[in-house]
């Protein structure tokens, strides 16, 4: 997420991190043995092996010299029926159906009410904790139990919330004090090797599963070209958010990170797709903002590949304009960027979130109720809203749309369901 004012699963169900990891999905094609809690919701599958038939030799005497083994009658693994799965959604209102499609605001020194009214009234299944706190591990993770608390059966069907933060490291660090270990900007964290940074993003990732956050909206596999490019580039260079200046060093380093945090039983983020190394303005503080060189099968989406390729269980879309890809459309509005060429092109499974669409300069131009609705027909899962001021609206809005069109309403179920798919794999 780009800088917000600069300024867990719940324990019973997510458990130890170890007990996460052991569920963990293998990383997709990344060639690394480190396992991945992924979000991505599974194709149908059927096991690969099963348990054999005793052979006859096993259950019968030997059978006489010279007369042939009658061959087995069992059906084989391929020919066994499948039991269907079950629907991830059964028992649920179309209410609690798009409150799981959004991600509120929840200030990590002590959430405001609206917040807790946001997931008991409006059904909101995900939060992301804000601000700067100096708490520590415990204080926060008091904090986290109690919003974890407010899941009830009528208020999220029973789901756990998504817990995220941003914890990338220099000024972007929600969260401090006993407990957590002070992070370097990403820029020097690209100084290390892969593996020494894989090991460090495992203790910081140990440091936020026992706070109970279970989603770091991290690691950033943005790519600012040059040092000469870090002051012009607001949201990324000048905060020294990238690992480095050559898609290489972002995808070695921006994977070594994911693959800590795996590996302490925390899910990832990567942001912001598909890039926002080489624009200028902030999209929080700035309207306007496009990026004007990044195509569809440009070599700065190499980052992106490699942390799908590795696990990543979720993806940030960027609001910036990609004048090459869709002219008319923020990123993360644009059916062209986030179904077009995230999903399709890239073949991503997972969980695709927007950047804040509540209070970004941006996307003012359109009503909160207009952003959201925008956001999933554009092919995103959760719409993320650091103002929870602005849910009544945005779950209104969505509500609507889904009962006034079929199609919407599909994409709602679709979004959804990869959302509580995710959560009952973490929970295992």
């Amino acid at each position: 997420m780009t800088v917000r004012h600069l300024g867990a699963l719940r324990a019973t169900t997510l458990g130890a991190a170890s007990a996460l990891t052991a569920l963990a999905l293998a990383a997709c094609g990344s060639g690394s043995p480190a396992p991945s809690a992924s979000l991505a919701t599974p194709s149908p599958t059927t096991p690969t092996t099963a348990p054999s038939s005793p052979s006859p030799a096993q259950t019968t005497p030997a059978t006489p010299s010279g007369t042939p083994t009658p061959p087995p009658t069992t059906p084989s693994a391929t020919t066994k029926p499948t039991t269907p799965a079950a629907d991830p959604l059964a028992g649920m209102s179309l209410d609690q159906k798009v409150g799981q499609l959004f991600m509120v605001g929840a200030t990590a020194t002590g959430p405001k009410a609206s917040t807790g009214t946001a997931i008991t009234r409006y059904h909101v299944g995900n939060v992301i904790l804000v601000g700067r706190s100096q708490l520590g591990v415990a204080r926060t993770k008091a904090i986290v139990d109690a919003l974890q608390d407010r899941t009830t059966s009528s208020a999220t069907h029973g789901l756990p919330l998504l817990v995220g933060v941003d914890q990338e490291g220099g000024n972007i660090q929600v969260l401090r004090g006993p407990g957590f270990a002070t992070m370097p900007t990403a820029l020097t964290q690209g100084k290390s090797s892969p593996s020494a940074l894989r090991g460090d993003a495992r203790t910081w990732g140990s440091e936020l599963a026992r706070a109970g956050v279970n989603l770091n909206l991290s690691p950033v596999m943005d790519t600012v070209p040059s040092p000469a490019d870090n002051a012009a580039n607001k949201p990324i260079g000048y905060w020294h958010r990238q690992f480095g200046y050559t898609p290489a060093t972002v995808s070695s380093h921006g994977v070594a990170f994911l693959q800590g945090m795996h590996d302490a039983g925390v899910a990832t983020t990567i942001k912001h797709f598909p890039g926002l190394g080489r624009v200028q303005g902030n999209t929080d503080f700035s309207s306007g903002v496009k990026d004007t060189v990044t195509t569809a099968n440009d070599p700065y989406l190499t980052p992106f590949e490699a942390g799908i390729e590795a696990g990543t269980e979720a993806v940030m879309t960027s609001t910036a304009i990609y004048t090459k890809i869709d002219p008319d459309n923020p990123g993360s509005f644009s059916r062209t960027v986030v179904t077009g060429l995230l999903r399709d092109k890239l073949g991503f499974r997972g969980v695709v979130i927007t950047d804040d669409v509540s209070s970004a300069k941006q996307v003012a131009a359109w009503s909160p109720g207009q952003r959201a609705i925008k956001a999933i027909a554009a092919g995103n899962d959760i719409v993320l809203a650091g103002v929870p001021e602005q849910i009544p609206d945005m779950t209104a809005a969505v509500i609507a749309k889904a009962k006034a069109d079929p199609a919407f309403a599909k994409q709602v179920d679709a979004a959804a369901t990869r959302v509580v798919t995710a959560k009952k794999h973490l929970a295992g």
